[in-house]
């Protein structure tokens, strides 16, 4: 089930942002976040706040989460989009985090599904997205749900440095 997210959940959601970080510093997956940068229990906040963070829980765990919004970080500017559409009608997916654990549960394409039906039901036919280029899993995962690439952006991305930004698509 995916739902908003609650103050209650966002120790669950820091315990997924630490999984995925412990991860990536064991070499067992490459997605180019970093510890104490990005993402932190206060970008978890800041999107509570905003009422834009969600949550997939299963069985009781949580097991994902992600930003959905309509916001279009200014590195979006560099990208080469096939679509060139209004900003009221373009959704934005933002730091979708998937338990390790859980990882081959489906539940990453399970969110895009609910991120997609999610912008439909806001009138928003324009799906973007992005990832770090290093980031394979999340590359393979987008492009089979209809995701294509629309840039590689050079940029320092939540304050992480030297990032290649995957830019992605979708009409709907």
């Amino acid at each position: 089930m995916i739902r908003k997210a609650t103050k209650e959940d966002i120790p669950s959601i820091v315990k997924i942002y630490d999984a995925i970080l412990d991860y990536e510093e064991a070499g067992k997956l490459h997605i180019g976040w970093a510890r104490g940068v990005y993402p932190t229990e206060q970008t978890a906040l800041d999107s509570l706040g905003k009422g834009t963070l969600f949550v997939c829980e299963d069985g009781g765990r949580i097991v994902a989460s992600a930003k959905i919004d309509q916001t279009q970080v200014p590195e979006y500017r560099d990208a080469s989009w096939k679509y060139d559409a209004p900003d009221h009608e373009i959704m934005v997916l933002h730091a979708l985090a998937v338990d390790p654990a859980a990882s081959r549960c489906s539940y990453g394409k399970t969110f895009v599904r609910f991120y997609e039906q999610y912008a439909l039901e806001h009138n928003c036919h324009y799906l973007r997205m992005d990832t770090q280029e290093i980031n394979k899993t999340a590359q393979s995962l987008y492009k089979k749900l209809g995701y294509r690439e629309a840039g590689v952006v050079f940029c320092v991305f939540n304050g992480i440095p030297n990032v290649r930004l995957m830019c992605l698509e979708k009409k709907i």
